[in-house]
This record gives structure tokens, sequence and C-alpha cells, in this order.
């Protein structure tokens, strides 16, 4: 993104909305959505900048504005922040008002309030001589803002969206925390009412961030995303669809179709979620993209209303499968199949998603569910003990969904032939296996262990056990906090060696806690106690614990954990 459509500056609320600039939320932009647990969060950081000995400036965060001529500014991201801003300044004017109709000092609170509204609501123009508002909402709110709350006058109540209840409801609620604001300061209110005023506008400040473009505004949204920043990239995208339809004068049920379908989506994924479906949506159809170039292949491939709609189509018929992945537990899947999924989540692996998504749309159930596993395999050979490069791994897995899409491959077995260079071969996976760490210091990196365990248990005894049950540990035979009696093993090979897979095995929970960090000799018996068949073979075979014998053991459960994680007819 070159300098010169893109600018970043630090502006205060004043030097914002009381320049002569004018500012509108987009038409299809979401509905103002704010509730009191947003107002009171807003309030309290605007008293405590205004009350003595208070911060001397509160930041409100990115503000991400789109211009052509520095002028009139599209509001990308920041709208409720503004929206809610300037229905303070107006609960400020009403209490002014009422300080003019109370005859109290009418003649200085009409021109406070003349040069509040004319500050920071609206102003004269100077050609067409008619008062333009600042901001401008989107077309579900802005009628009732124009019409209602800029004015000041009666507000009803009956035949309103939700969001303009919620615009009024906001109004109302800080019109009466002003109010008691300005009484509780004693003297003149309408002074205590502008010095109100005055103060939030220089002390509330934002990171503005100018684009000229919506590609720009997107690249804006990536970026900040990936630094932590929690913007929705969500509605970017619906104001482009939206606006496609629009320049083709479509119909209003069109629109409002579009608005229906696209919101419930969004409600059942979450905005913040929804980036993310739409490319493995779009992978496991179109061409390939990456995240960062999204929005722009979306801008050129879909130019017309009825790519609109099948774009709105397509993502309908795959939310489903892509919910069941992220969420398994809330999915109508089989029990084996939503165990894949959970493994896939626990794993963080979602490169095969695409293909998952295509796989799903083409092959029987029976087909599909093979290859749902496959996944599962590859992703435990390749990324979690393996792991190898994720990035690489994409483009395969998208070649393979425009296989099937292609009518290339028709089952499962063909379609896994083109998964070959992803899927390590058994000698390779049992070299890395037999060296793996695995710290399971880290909570999910436990569960991965639990897991491992738990289907290697199953494989050698035919017990079948659940990894996520509460009722045994890990049992570290060499402890994580060595004490005496085990002296056999310098710092430095205990460092190297207490998170090898070798040298972990399950354990009953009370079992676990009672030998705690016992020497070996001490634990052995209860390890050969113990419910666990491997967990007995491990005491039964070693009649001390040392670095070769953990060797030698991780060296065993890697041949085991080959012929688990296995597809045959790749090996």
């Amino acid at each position: 993104m070159s300098a010169t459509n893109f600018k970043t500056e630090n502006n205060t609320y004043r030097k914002l909305i009381g320049n002569g600039l004018t500012y509108r939320i987009p038409r299809f932009q979401r509905d103002y959505s704010w509730t009191d647990e947003e107002w009171e969060d807003l309030w309290s950081d605007i008293l405590g900048t205004i009350q003595d000995g208070g911060e001397p400036a509160h930041y409100m965060g990115y503000l991400v504005l789109q211009s052509e001529d520095e002028k009139t500014f599209d509001v990308i991201d920041g709208q409720q922040r503004l929206t809610t801003l300037s229905l303070i300044i107006l609960a400020a004017l009403k209490n002014l008002q009422r300080q003019v109709d109370e005859g109290k000092n009418p003649d200085q609170n009409k021109q406070r309030l003349e040069q509040i509204r004319n500050t920071y609501l609206g102003y004269l123009d100077p050609v067409t001589l008619v008062t333009r508002s600042k901001l401008t909402l989107n077309r579900n709110n802005n009628d009732y803002y124009q019409t209602y709350l800029v004015p000041l006058g009666h507000l009803p109540v009956r035949g309103f969206r939700a969001s303009e209840h919620s615009l009024r409801k906001a109004f109302e609620w800080f019109e009466k925390r002003v109010r008691d604001y300005a009484r509780k300061q004693g003297g003149d209110e309408g002074v205590v009412l502008a010095t109100l005023v005055e103060a939030m506008s220089d002390r509330l400040f934002f990171t503005v961030i100018s684009v000229t473009d919506e590609l720009n505004a997107y690249k804006v949204f990536e970026t900040l995303n990936a630094r932590g920043v929690r913007l929705s990239s969500t509605d970017l995208l619906k104001n482009y669809l939206f606006s496609v339809l629009h320049k083709q004068n479509e119909h209003p049920n069109a629109m409002n179709a579009l608005e229906d379908r696209w919101e419930s989506m969004v409600s059942r994924m979450g905005a913040e979620s929804f980036p993310d479906f739409l490319r493995s949506h779009w992978n496991s159809r179109k061409t390939f993209v990456r995240q960062s170039d999204l929005f722009k292949t979306i801008r050129n491939k879909v130019a017309g209303p009825a790519a609109v709609f099948e774009l709105l189509r397509g993502m309908e018929e795959d939310m489903d499968t892509y919910l069941a992945l992220t969420n398994p537990e809330a999915a109508h899947w089989p029990a084996q199949l939503k165990s894949h999924a959970q493994q896939l989540r626990m794993f963080k692996v979602r490169q095969p998603f695409p293909l998952i998504l295509a796989a799903q749309r083409v092959l029987s159930a029976d087909q599909f569910a093979k290859v749902l596993r496959a996944c599962v395999v590859i992703a435990f050979r390749y990324n979690v003990i393996g792991n190898l490069p994720a990035n690489e791994q994409e483009r395969v897995y998208y070649a393979a969904a425009q296989k099937l899409n292609q009518g290339i491959a028709g089952n499962a077995q063909q379609l896994l032939e083109s998964l070959q260079e992803i899927y390590p071969k058994d000698e390779a996976f049992r070299a890395v296996f037999a060296d793996k760490i695995i710290r399971t210091t880290d909570a999910r990196n436990n569960r991965v262990v639990r897991y491992i365990l738990c289907e290697l248990e199953r494989q050698h005894s035919g017990q079948d056990f659940d990894f996520e049950s509460d009722t045994f540990n890990i049992e570290h035979i060499l402890p994580q906090n060595p004490e005496a009696g085990w002296e056999q093993f310098t710092d430095d090979e205990a460092e190297a060696l207490i998170y090898r897979i070798g040298n972990m095995a399950l354990l009953a929970k009370g079992a676990n806690k009672d030998i705690g960090n016992q020497a070996y000799a001490i634990k052995r018996p209860v390890l050969q106690a113990s419910a666990f068949g491997l967990t007995q073979k491990l005491a039964e075979e070693n009649a001390g614990w040392t670095p070769q014998r953990i060797a030698a053991r991780q060296k065993a459960l890697a041949k085991l954990a080959t012929a688990i994680w296995r597809i045959d007819q790749l090996s």
C-alpha cells in the first residue's frame, strides 16, 4: 500500500468533528448496536478524563476512514463510537435547551447551544445556505437520527427498528447521566454542560487511518487483525456486495433478501470468523486465494447481481460443514465424524478445510468419512509430529478440492492419491516420532499427549479410554521436578528427556499424586499395578529408568503409532 493512499495520525474528537469535515456511515454498514454495557464504559472513561486529578487523555482506538477528497469520509470502522459520541453531544444540547426553556441565563445558554450544534453536529453551507449534518448514519438509522434526535424533538417509540430503539435509548440514557452530572457540579449548569462538551472533545483521541478505496481499507483490517486489534472486515465485504446490487438498481426486495440471508450467516458464524469461512469456501470452489487477497479477488470476480447471489447460495451450502469443523459438539454429525473434527481443532489445523467442504458436497457419506479421517492422519503426521511448513499444504489441499469439483477424482482413493506429497511416509514418520518432545506444561500440548497415549493404549490393549477423562493424568516417569533418586540423569539430560513421549505414561489420578517425584524404584510397583496396559508394560520391561530406556521405549511407541495414524493406500 503506497503512502499516497494510506495515512495515519492521532486526532482528538474536536479535530475530527469540529473542522468542517463530514462523515458518512456507508448505507449498508451494520446498524447501531451498542447497549448500556458499552454506554457505561464510555461514560466512565469520559468522567475519568474530566474530573479533578483524572487522566489527561483517553484513547478511543482505531478509526478507519475512506475518502477521495479528504472532505467527506466514509466510516469503515468506528461507527458505533462516533454515533455514540454524537448522542452525548445531543444529550448535552437537550440539557442546555432545558436551561433556556426554564429561563436560566437564556441568552448565554442559547448562544452555547448554537455554537456547540454548529461545531459538532452540523453547519450552514456557505454556498447553498443549507444545514449539512456532520454525521450521516446508515440507511436503516439515518432517518430516525436526523428527523427526531438531531432536532431534539419528541421521540416516538412505536413502529421502528430495534436499532432505532437503541439510538433512542442511548440518547435517553446519556441525557439523564449528563443532567445528573451537571446538577452535582453546582453553579451555572450551562457553563458545566459547555465545559463537559469541550473537555470531552479535547481529551478523547483516536488513531485515524485514512484510505482512498475499500481495497486499501481491507488491507488495513488484515494488518490490524494480525496485530491483535479486533476489527471486522466482514462489514466491508457486506458493503461491497450490497453496493453491487445498489449500482444495478436491484429491486428493494432483492436487497432485503440479501441482507436477511447475510445477517443470518454472520449471526451463526460470528463476524470475526466470517472472513476465514469465506476464504475456505472460496478456495473449495474457485481460484486459490490467500487471506490478504480475499477482498481484492471477490471484488474482481463478483461483479454483478447474479454473481452476488451465486456466492450467497454457495456460502449457505457450505456453512453447516464449516461450523461442524469449528464447533463439532453442536454438529448433527455421527460420533466418529465429530471425533475427527475435534481432533483437527485440537491440532489447530485448518489447511484441509477447503478440501473437506468440497468432499462433503461431492462424495457419498462413507467416502466423505474416509477423506475426513485421512485429513486427521495427515495433520497428525505432518503438522503435530513432523512440524512441517503448513503453508505448503494449502495448495495441495486446494488442488485436491479442484479435482473433486472438476470430476477428475470421484472417490476417496482417487482423491487421496493427490495428497501423497504432504503425507510423511512410514519410515520418516517413525524416525521423527521416536525423537518427539511435547512440553505438557502447555494446556493444548497436554491434551495432545493424552490423546496420543490413549490411542497408543487402544492399539496395544484394545482398551478404549476417553482422553478428556479427569480420572487419570500423565505420569512423567522422570519427574518434571526430579529430586532424590534421579542422580543417574544430568541436568542437561533431564531437561532434554522429561517431555519425550517415551518418558510419559497414563496413570490413575490418585496413584499419580501419591508417587509424585519419587525415585523409579518406588514408582515401579505402582506403575505395574496400573489398569493401563502400556504403563504395566513399561514397569515390567524396565528394572531401571535411564536415558537409553526412554529412547528405546519411544522407538517402540513410534512403531505402534505408525500403525494407528496410517492411510494404507499412501503408505
